[in-house]
């Protein structure tokens, strides 16, 4: 803002999705309280946020999937039954029977995109152009984007223009570094606190899901959020993009839920049209369209 002067006073939002339940809201608090810290005059002009499948309460999260892969026909009614008897889901280390049961369930899922249950999953391993049923996967989702990611990633000229892996021991970039999550230790268990606090602040908060996203799923949101225990303003009801149902929404006060029809954990990359209609009516301070 101090490079950039005439953009100091302009609305600004913050959007992410994943993890980005927990780094934007905390980016939001720490500009709001920065901006409190200056009697209220805004140095960065922050008019709300919104998350998209986004890991917000640990505990509630982890029940959420339990719940999408029991009632989206991924896991028996054992495996389900057995994760509810033996799986807390506290910020506690999960007991053995926990991850027994967790196992017998992860392997009756197979081999699905958990990401979007309904998409194909990658099968291929080279960063060559695919196609399937005659056309370029290109063209719309490719399941394999995150192995052309990595390929790509680790570059050395790719690295080399991001000023990235100069170690004297240069490591392998991954999408996913599996030591890192699992030695993490000071990760907040949830974010509920944030929300009421952001939202008693008065900012603008979308939280919408993807429907078809089975490791941050819709369920899980929806527990999180109940418990905020916000009144209603505007019940659940269809909305519309392109003339098609793009989801569901519901509007409380201080905060607006919308689920995206369709969509996997990056709601923009399968329903682009759809992002498209969230994002505009987010901006624009409006509820979703009830019609096109």
């Amino acid at each position: 803002m101090s490079r950039f002067p005439q953009y100091q006073y302009r609305d600004f939002y913050i959007v992410g999705e994943s993890y980005a339940g927990h780094y934007v809201p905390q980016l939001a608090k720490k500009i709001h309280l920065y901006n409190k810290s200056f009697n209220n005059t805004p140095i960065i002009n922050l008019k709300g946020f919104m998350v998209g499948n986004g890991d917000i309460d640990k505990h509630y999260d982890s029940l959420g999937s339990a719940m999408y892969a029991w009632s989206h026909a991924m896991m028996s009614d054992k495996s389900y039954k057995s994760i509810l008897k033996h799986c807390s889901f506290t910020a506690h280390k999960n007991s053995n029977k926990c991850n027994w049961a967790l196992y017998f369930a992860f392997i009756e899922f197979g081999k699905v995109n958990g990401y979007s249950i309904y998409s194909p999953s990658c099968v291929h391993q080279t960063n060559q152009t695919k196609f399937q049923h005659g056309r370029l996967l290109a063209e719309e989702y490719d399941p394999c984007t995150e192995n052309y990611a990595e390929i790509y990633y680790n570059r050395p000229n790719v690295q080399r223009a991001m000023h990235a892996n100069l170690t004297s021991i240069p490591y392998k970039w991954t999408t996913c570094n599996m030591v890192l999550n699992k030695n993490w230790k000071d990760s907040e268990f949830s974010m509920l606190p944030v929300y009421k606090e952001l939202i008693a602040a008065g900012l603008r908060i979308w939280v919408f899901s993807g429907d078809t996203d089975a490791v941050v799923p819709v369920t899980g949101t929806r527990l999180a959020l109940n418990k905020l225990n916000l009144p209603v303003k505007t019940r659940w009801y269809p909305w519309y993009s392109e003339k098609q149902v793009g989801g569901w929404t519901e509007v409380y006060e201080g905060l607006t839920f919308a689920t995206v029809r369709g969509a996997g954990h990056e709601v923009p990359v399968l329903q682009p049209e759809r992002a498209l209609t969230l994002l505009r009516s987010f901006l624009a301070g409006k509820e979703l369209p009830r019609s096109d």
